[in-house]
């Protein structure tokens, strides 16, 4: 960062009065702060870093009172980030303004291979921090179990359940899939037997079943994993809590069990039984019934939760869950994204797989293609159908996946305090021009003039780069 970017910058937040994402203020006049290692923590833990600016009085209505002294405030922070495991390196910037110095502190993000960076003075799970907003949050257990997860390549798929029993597996579709094994893996078809080809697939190991075994050829896998099933429910409104006209909160309440491809068919069945459907007259002047959602994607985006949710022990005793709404339907599930991949490239370049062993027995039943065409087959389902683009978010280690319907995109035109609601709550984490507009279903335009720059005005939505309003890198987030 360059003087007058730093000056800049320090305008630009006594302006806003307030701090960002990847900005965090330390007034700094009388001494180093002496507790930096969570702001070092959590930005060194997402992507695009942060910006620890010193200088600036929060407390004082953003009052630039200068640094105490600007070498040793360097020295200190700097043996501050050596504390920090990895080592955090610090890029500063100093500048000038009315007379006062101010000090700024980079801090780049690391490789998510090399995450979570932690204060090493109190240990990986008690030092490890995530940015949320404007604030440093401890990360949960299971947050740092995540990273470490695929860094030592942890496969929670294939852990052996000791009590399983073979005997409950269902001999019809085991059989099945030990004849799709032979006749695709050629090499297995000839020189092994059965119980090798299980062993070597990760059905089982040690003659023992493997989770991924038994979520998919147990007769009821709940019986060791109570929670690893689905819950679908129907809402009358459009939150949880909105009740109907006789007082009911849910229209339809499902728990969903047994094993992934009997609960892929009864979770498919549940939307389709609880979805509207719209009669259109076509070109032909016949009525044709439309689908409030694609089946396509709806199968498509349970599955997906089944295949690639977080299986560790973390994890268990949390379902998939099924939400459908009056305007939307909402599906999540445990684990956030694996590996390297963001939420922009979901579906634009080819994964790393959290649960392969579970995900090539799929293939073999002919469940899932498991060529990472998921989310691209949703989102080309969606504008086929001229409904508002399929929005994914992650969040706390949970993901999830909203599919809007045209209810949303007619009743949005006219209540605009509620859309305006919808858009603060959805921009809790920094979202780009494109997401916004597939988040309303409505025209660019109307979504940025109408909608959101009201926000931006009235101080309660942020832009990430006020310095550079037109940037194809700006972001707008809650204030």
């Amino acid at each position: 960062m360059q003087a007058e970017e730093l000056r800049t910058l320090a305008m630009e937040i006594r302006r806003h009065k307030t701090e960002k994402q990847n900005v965090e203020l330390k007034a700094a006049a009388h001494g180093c702060p002496t507790r930096l290692f969570d702001t070092l923590s959590s930005f060194s833990n997402q992507d695009q870093g942060g910006i620890i600016l010193f200088g600036i009085d929060e407390s004082d209505n953003y009052r630039i009172v200068g640094v105490y002294d600007p070498q040793d405030l360097q020295k200190k922070v700097t043996e501050q980030c050596k504390q920090m495991e990895p080592s955090v390196r610090a890029l500063f910037t100093v500048c000038e303004i009315d007379g006062k110095i101010i000090v700024s502190a980079e801090i780049p993000g690391v490789d998510i291979a090399e995450r979570p960076v932690y204060y090493k003075g109190v240990g990986r799970i008690k030092g490890s921090y995530i940015r949320v907003g404007e604030s440093d949050e401890l990360m949960s257990e299971y947050e740092v179990y995540s990273y470490d997860a695929f860094r030592k390549r942890i496969r929670d798929d294939l852990r052996v359940v000791e009590d399983a029993r073979m005997e409950l597996f269902d001999k019809e579709r085991l059989d099945r899939y030990l004849e799709a094994v032979k006749q695709e893996r050629k090499n297995l078809a000839d020189h092994v037997s059965d119980e090798e080809i299980l062993e070597l697939m990760g059905v089982t190991n040690r003659g023992i079943p493997t989770l991924a075994g038994l979520m998919v050829f147990s007769i009821y896998p709940q019986t060791y994993f109570p929670q690893l099933c689905i819950t679908a429910v129907v809402v009358p409104g459009t939150e949880i809590g909105s009740t109907g006209e006789d007082g009911e909160r849910f229209i339809d309440n499902k728990r969903i069990t047994g094993p992934i491809p009997d609960m892929l068919k009864e979770a498919i069945d549940f939307v389709r039984t609880n979805s509207r459907t719209k009669s259109v007259i076509g070109e032909d002047g016949l009525r044709h019934d439309k689908d409030e959602y694609p089946a396509v994607a709806v199968r498509e985006a349970i599955l997906n939760a089944m295949v690639h949710r977080d299986y560790s022990s973390h994890t268990e005793n949390v379902p998939i869950r099924i939400e459908m709404y009056r305007d939307r339907m909402e599906i999540k599930n445990s684990g956030g994204l694996y590996g390297k991949i963001t939420i922009d490239s979901l579906g634009k370049v080819r994964p790393e797989t959290r649960n392969a062993a579970l995900a090539n027995i799929l293939e073999l039943l002919r469940i899932t293609e498991n060529r990472y065409s998921g989310i691209p087959t949703i989102r080309t389902a969606f504008r086929e159908a001229g409904l508002p683009a399929p929005v994914f978010s992650v969040l706390h280690g949970e993901f999830k996946v909203v599919f809007k319907n045209n209810i949303f995109k007619t009743e949005s035109t006219i209540d605009k305090t509620n859309l305006a609601e919808a858009i603060l709550e959805f921009c809790e984490q920094p979202r780009s021009r494109a997401e916004l507009v597939e988040f309303t279903g409505l025209s660019r335009f109307y979504t940025m003039s109408t909608l959101v720059r009201p926000l931006v005005d009235q101080g309660k939505l942020r832009m990430t780069m006020p310095e550079k309003p037109k940037s194809s890198k700006q972001r707008f987030v809650r204030a």
